[in-house]
């Protein structure tokens, strides 16, 4: 088993580049080309802090969740705290290390705005495989901000200066989110083929009657049986259908339901638990915010 470095602060992550002291202690902005310390042969980094990384091409393999990352067509990705990026070293030249890193820990906007909207850069927990793909205006776009960020750690820091870094780091972010919905248009073909095998899926799980025994199907599932991160299809299929992955599943659900409603006799119990509703009063709850009415009102209407 592969030991894990975990990187608890910036400091950290600047001793493993061997890059000196750190400019701020919660946010830093490396340049791969002057990154010249070799990581450690296949590597398995964790840390506490938030990672954004663009590179045009390096020869190191990037693991991030269960694919390698191909940096050669410059490709963006972000990883919240704690998730594992694992570094096969293989020979590396300078010149390959071409791009950037932004890094920050979350206490940096902790007491901001952009805490509370953190969690709705969904990005950061996409898979590797779901990388940005940026175009060339894409990316000046991006790194002018990597370069505000750059300037202001550089003057003397003062009172205004996190809040200018913070709110430089929230714009890349909104437009990381522009950039991805770009993304999702353009393989708009590909994403049909996805919708249409998340149908299937579903429509197979509920004819086979898997709900009693295995309960209902979870957003991680279906993802899994794509390969895609549940973060990822969920806003695939928001951008696509208006619904988002969950919501999927409750309407397939629901058509059941309806269907156990008017061409059977069970009671309502008995349809809840057959529905994989541990508690069927959980069952009546969603069934009244998706329909408007109860599961009895609706029998009663037929």
């Amino acid at each position: 088993m592969k030991e894990i470095t975990h990187l608890h602060s910036i400091a950290d992550l600047h001793k493993l580049f061997n890059l000196g002291n750190s400019l701020h202690p919660l946010v830093a902005v490396l340049d791969f080309s002057r990154v010249s310390e070799k990581v450690e042969q296949n590597a398995k980094i964790t840390t506490d802090f938030y990672s954004i990384m663009f590179k045009n091409y390096c020869k190191n393999n990037i693991k991030y969740g269960r694919k390698t990352i191909d940096f050669q067509e410059g490709n963006l990705i972000c990883i919240a705290p704690n998730q594992a990026v694992e570094i096969d070293n293989e020979i590396e030249h300078k010149e390959n290390m071409l791009g950037w890193g932004l890094f920050f820990h979350p206490d940096l906007v902790r007491a901001s705005s952009l805490n509370d909207k953190i969690k709705d850069y969904t990005f950061f927990n996409y898979e590797v495989s779901e990388a940005l793909h940026l175009s060339d205006k894409e990316k000046a776009i991006l790194y002018e901000c990597i370069q505000k960020i750059q300037t202001e750690l550089q003057e003397n820091i003062d009172v205004h200066s996190q809040g200018i870094i913070v709110s430089t780091i929230e714009l890349l972010l909104n437009y990381c989110t522009r950039f991805y919905g770009r993304q999702m248009i353009t393989r708009s073909l590909t994403n049909k083929t996805i919708i249409a095998q998340i149908e299937n899926i579903l429509t197979e799980y509920f004819a086979q009657a898997k709900l009693k025994e295995k309960g209902l199907p979870t957003v991680k599932y279906l993802a899994d049986n794509i390969n895609l991160s549940p973060s990822y299809l969920s806003d695939l299929l928001k951008k696509e259908t208006g619904k988002n992955a969950q919501e999927h599943i409750h309407f397939y659900l629901i058509e059941e339901a309806k269907t156990y409603l008017i061409n059977t006799h069970k009671n309502i119990n008995e349809i809840a638990y057959h529905l994989g509703f541990e508690y069927p009063q959980y069952f009546n709850k969603l069934f009244k915010r998706k329909t408007g009415k109860t599961p009895m009102e609706y029998r009663n209407l037929y």
